[in-house]
């Protein structure tokens, strides 16, 4: 169990507009992601170093995305303004979810120019719809690492690495949610648990970059 990615929904202007804002920021450039026709979205990604990524998203004015919760979620918070929607762990194994929450995780596709097709199966996106601080789990298709979304600048390892989040929220909240100590997906980045005032979630996510820490 790991933290994958952070995703951080488009605000009011826009995907590109968003993303050019965040790349300016980080002094990093990111690349096109693509659509998700199951969810009804589409993004751009920025890969990071030890295995992870960011993505801006936005929802797509087609049925999908009113549809799927994924898209759903995308769709709520750009009408807010956009900003931090939630971060996402990588798991082995996607049964213990399924049987805790009671309910089949769902497929994910993005296909790519030359025909490949990165997959896989998630389950959790309503529950970080109604508690933003917990994640949704992900498990990637066997056959699909180097199609990974930290692999897409083949040859150029990640220049800018995640640091450390601040989420309005209680660890011991998330524990329970994943069945593990929070600490355990977020062994490699900080994280500081701030009482929340409002709705909980990801309040900023800091980089380690060229320029020094960042912070988005």
């Amino acid at each position: 169990m790991r933290l994958d990615h952070v995703s951080y929904a488009s605000e009011s202007d826009g995907l590109l507009a968003t993303t050019e804002r965040i790349a300016d920021a980080l002094g990093a450039d990111f690349v096109k992601g693509g659509v998700h026709p199951r969810f009804g979205t589409r993004n751009m990604i920025l890969p990071l170093a030890n295995h992870q990524y960011v993505e801006v998203v936005e929802a797509l004015n087609h049925p999908a995305s009113d549809k799927a919760p994924f898209g759903q979620a995308v769709r709520q918070r750009s009408e807010c303004g956009g900003g931090w929607m939630g971060w996402c762990v990588a798991v082995d194994d996607l049964a213990p979810f399924e049987e805790r929450l009671g309910r089949l995780s769902v497929p994910g596709n993005r296909k790519f120019p030359d025909g490949q097709e990165l997959t896989w199966r998630q389950i959790g996106i309503n529950g970080l719809i109604a508690d933003p601080q917990v994640p949704y789990m992900l498990r990637w298709d066997d056959g699909t690492e180097e199609l990974h979304p930290s692999a897409a600048l083949p040859g150029m390892p990640g220049a800018v690495k995640l640091d450390s989040l601040t989420i309005a929220g209680s660890a011991d909240r998330v524990a329970q949610w994943l069945g593990t100590p929070a600490e355990e997906p977020l062994e490699n980045v900080g994280v500081t648990w701030i009482s929340p005032k409002g709705t909980p979630g990801i309040m900023s996510v800091t980089f380690n970059t060229a320029k020094g820490l960042v912070e988005i």
